[in-house]
């Protein structure tokens, strides 16, 4: 389940059609304390560390793309109706492709809360690692 909302927050963090897309890039966890723990940076570039999925887990948000422990998408649309930001992403966990759906709500600031209604009603509140 951690790592099904790790991606639905990558999804929606992604990209905003205003200017907060670019505050959206970076490293995002559930766990501000971990983020020593699940990110770290390679050749000036963000990536996870070996054991990420077993410290919280998290995402990383470049652009359009997504990448979440275990899973890699790339936005497809989104919509923006001002505090919050429903996001269609194209994603692949190395065996299949299937559409996502997601909200992100932007709760402060580094804060933002994922939603998805799909398969399940699920809300996860992730936090931005200074990195």
């Amino acid at each position: 389940m951690r790592t099904f909302n790790a991606v639905l927050l990558v999804l929606l963090v992604a990209q905003s059609a205003s200017a907060r897309a670019a505050d959206l890039n970076g490293a995002w966890t559930i766990d501000a304390s971990a983020c020593d723990q699940v990110f770290t940076k390679e050749n000036n570039k963000l990536a996870f560390r070996k054991d990420a999925d077993f410290n919280a887990g998290g995402l990383i948000v470049q652009g359009k793309q997504i990448t979440g422990t275990f899973q890699k998408c790339t936005v497809k649309s989104l919509h923006d109706d001002g505090k919050d930001v429903r996001v269609i992403a194209s994603c692949s966990d190395g065996v299949a492709i299937s559409d996502v759906a997601f909200d992100v709500e932007l709760s402060g600031e580094n804060k933002i809360t994922l939603s998805s209604k799909e398969p399940v009603p699920v809300s996860t509140p992730y936090v931005r690692c200074p990195m």
